[in-house]
């Protein structure tokens, strides 16, 4: 029988701060034009938890049918893989998320657009938000999956970065500037990045299994070198941000550069994909700490 921590394992805890860096960043930004309240913003972050979460088990799920998750696989072992959770109990707690991200979805969208008559971009905002639903569970899972076929680097782009930052600052700040596209362009880059090294990490289970990442597409070698374009382009646009927003203290967040040139570097030396293993949670903690510091800095200025 499944137990509690059982379940934990299979929520991978460890990937929040990832999910929650774009929504941490919209606070941020939207603290700095407008006063935000705290309602939306806990229902942002509480809707974001159960969509990676419903990621997470959709994951869990999804290799396991398609026969990635196997004894050759070199990352944490999966629930279902290993036994400890049935395949009908991941597919029951699937649909309780898919319940719990419609529900907190809904009740952010009626108070803050909803209630105020704004009814077309709650429409709006609802199809996007549906769409999250469906690549949370496409991933790996069902017929077709799109992380099958190397499309997940554009999709964790897509949401981690743009939708998560611009739907986080149009909910709380009412309005979009160009100037976030920079925002999304440093974490939508850096959540890649994270994709892009456990791709690196598992391609030769992949490649055998028929998972064509864009590092199996590509080889092992240029998907290094993918990743070092995605590292320096965050860090580029990060900088610039700072630069536009015309405020010293909007550069400090860059400390995580030191983190992410020594990423880099060891990416570059590695030969061994086990060993990319611990580098995942590097990146991934870089992230929420350049969108934590962000936000604290906005709150210092403000």
């Amino acid at each position: 029988m499944a137990t509690t921590n059982h379940w934990l394992g299979a929520m991978r805890l460890r990937t929040l701060p990832l999910a929650l860096s774009s929504i941490v960043a919209g606070i941020a930004i939207s603290m700095e034009r407008a006063s935000v309240e705290l309602l939306p913003a806990i229902l942002i972050v509480l809707t974001t938890i159960f969509l990676q979460i419903l990621s997470n088990f959709a994951n869990d799920y999804g290799d396991f049918k398609n026969g990635a998750d196997n004894t050759e696989r070199i990352g944490p072992k999966r629930a279902v893989q290993s036994g400890v959770i049935s395949a009908s109990q991941m597919k029951n707690a699937i649909i309780l998320l898919v319940v719990l991200s419609l529900v907190s979805g809904f009740s952010l969208l009626w108070l803050t657009l909803g209630n105020r008559g704004l009814f077309l971009e709650a429409l709006s905002l609802l199809v996007i938000g549906l769409g999250a639903i469906a690549a949370a569970i496409k991933y790996t899972a069902g017929k077709n999956p799109y992380g099958y076929k190397g499309w997940g680097d554009f999709f964790v782009f897509l949401f981690f970065g743009i939708v998560g930052i611009g739907g986080t600052t149009f909910l709380l700040a009412g309005n979009i500037t160009w100037s976030d596209g920079l925002l999304m362009l440093t974490v939508g880059c850096l959540s890649t990045a994270v994709l892009n090294l456990n791709n690196l990490r598992d391609h030769i289970n992949d490649a055998k299994t028929g998972k064509k990442t864009l590092v199996v597409k590509w080889g092992f070698e240029d998907g290094k070198f993918y990743h070092y374009v995605l590292i320096i382009t965050a860090l580029v646009s990060a900088a610039m941000f700072a630069l536009l927003m015309n405020n010293l203290l909007f550069f400090i967040p860059l400390i995580v550069g030191v983190i992410l040139v020594k990423n880099i570097v060891f990416v570059a030396k590695c030969n061994v994909p086990q060993a990319l293993d611990s580098e995942l949670k590097k990146v991934a903690l870089s992230a929420f700490l350049y969108s934590l510091i962000l936000l604290i800095c906005v709150s210092v200025s403000v």
